[in-house]
């Protein structure tokens, strides 16, 4: 029955310079996915632009970025943009994010539910399941657990078992073969879902850049709102891509010096 169903947000994460079409069409097919395990209900989607401090090369000031994804997705009745990671003033990891955003929704349902300790320090007036959030993400980002010093390994240990995966697959990439080359990945794999995009859309925000650099028309790749919000404030120029140049990825930088405790210390 659809009230035994786990209540479930997702939350995808990334540069989202600019938000593209293709990025939206992620949390449909992954609601739908999960939906269909008649396990779950989809009851949100958040989209949470990384901050500046990530120092990607071409990556444009946050207050632009979330301003083209709210314009994006003013047609969304349940996927909204979250500013609290982009303004962080240095770059956060996943996984902190990630009990950022589950903190404030097991508050909320817990208020919304009416919960109070019993005796025994129990909630009660609970539905059977809490919520749970999984990170939304493109086939693309499984192979980023494989690059050295991106990630520490007791982050992902967290992410897979703690919240999960919802991956979507984009183009010729194999998410399954990841998940097996992972040992991480392998043991938790019951928590990664793998959703199979049938209808192949290649639209990726290097190319729309690119486009866009080269006076090129983006119509039909991304939300009229944004082509207009972008020609307005006159982002993603050829000055604009040299933004970062040379800069060292803020991950890379911090992952080795400042390694973060995970939810079992």
């Amino acid at each position: 029955m659809a009230s035994c169903r786990v209540p479930l947000v997702l939350l995808a994460c990334g540069s989202f310079n600019p938000i593209t079409n293709q990025h939206m069409r992620l949390f449909e097919l992954a609601r739908d996915h999960m939906h269909s395990t008649g396990q779950y209900k989809v009851v949100g989607g958040i989209v949470s632009p990384v901050s500046d401090g990530y120092g990607k090369q071409g990556l444009v000031p946050a207050k632009h970025r979330i301003s083209m994804a709210k314009l994006a997705l003013q047609s969304s009745n349940w996927v909204t943009v979250d500013e609290w990671e982009s303004q962080q003033p240095d770059w956060t990891e996943t996984v902190v994010t990630m009990r950022y955003h589950y903190g404030r929704i097991l508050k909320e349902y817990k208020q919304s539910a009416g919960t109070h300790s019993d005796s025994t320090g129990n909630f009660s007036n609970l539905s059977s399941s809490f919520p749970q959030l999984k990170l939304l993400c493109g086939a693309d980002f499984l192979s980023t657990f494989k690059i050295p010093g991106l990630w520490l390994e007791d982050h992902v240990e967290e992410l897979v078992k703690h919240f999960g995966l919802v991956c979507v697959s984009r183009g010729s990439l194999q998410p399954e073969r990841a998940v097996h080359e992972l040992d991480t990945l392998f043991r938790h794999r019951q928590n990664i879902f793998l959703v199979r995009e049938w209808v192949r859309n290649e639209t990726s925000a290097t190319e729309v850049r690119r486009a866009l650099r080269r006076g090129i028309s983006v119509k039909y790749l991304i939300p009229d709102s944004v082509i207009e919000y972008i020609h307005q404030h006159n982002l993603y120029t050829e000055d604009s891509e040299r933004r970062n140049e040379g800069t060292a990825l803020r991950p890379l930088i911090k992952q080795a010096h400042q390694p973060i405790k995970s939810l079992d210390d």
